[in-house]
């Protein structure tokens, strides 16, 4: 049997992933834990195969980060990261981790086993793209690299001179990219522009 560690904060997932393991015949639940900054420390004391960790978990922990350390310390442990966020990052970041396999929840038992016994298999299973969504008027495919960035930070409120000191941009390139959101989205404001990005899941910033 397969040991699996379950990290996600989110009790309805988390339930549902038990289950789907339990009626599986073939993976067995180590533990279910809500908050990845206890992931690499359960792996160190005992015994697991694989790992399904959320990005965004209790206590403010990324799952991506607490992925990395322990792909790199623990080189037999699979990991499958899993995420109800259709944030732009996520998976460049977890392909350049080394983590495994990378899923969008979906209330579909068959769906994650699968990508469980294709990881187990020695596959890397991942989403071919990010979820197309719409903030205002524009496309989340129509913003750049630079302006995603920025608008990262704008969501936690910074204002053009933190988020250039962050980013290692210069002021105004900053504002020309606010400048250039605000006119394909649409909006009137920085603010309805942050709060837009926000609520979609576009970026998250933290994790």
């Amino acid at each position: 049997m397969v040991r699996v560690l379950i990290v996600e904060d989110d009790p309805m997932a988390r339930t549902l992933f038990e289950l789907y393991l339990k009626h599986s015949g073939r993976y067995e639940l180590a533990a279910a834990i809500e908050s990845a900054s206890m992931a690499e420390l359960y792996c160190l004391k005992n015994p697991v195969n694989l790992i399904i960790m959320d990005v965004c978990t209790a206590l403010k922990a990324s799952g991506l980060t607490a992925a990395a350390k322990i792909k790199k310390n623990s080189q037999g442990i699979r990991i499958v990261l899993v995420t109800s966020q259709p944030e732009c990052d996520f998976i460049h970041r977890a392909r350049e981790a080394g983590i495994d396999s990378f899923w969008y929840k979906e209330p579909l038992e068959n769906s994650l086993l699968s990508v469980l016994d294709r990881t187990m298999a020695g596959e890397s299973v991942y989403p071919e793209d990010t979820p197309v969504l719409k903030v205002g008027e524009a496309l989340s495919t129509e913003f750049t690299e630079g302006e995603l960035k920025v608008l990262r930070e704008l969501t936690g409120g910074d204002t053009d001179e933190e988020i250039a000191n962050t980013l290692n941009f210069s002021i105004w390139t900053v504002r020309k990219y606010v400048k250039i959101m605000l006119e394909k989205t649409g909006f009137k404001s920085r603010t309805q522009l942050a709060v837009a990005a926000r609520e979609s899941g576009l970026v998250i910033r933290g994790y």
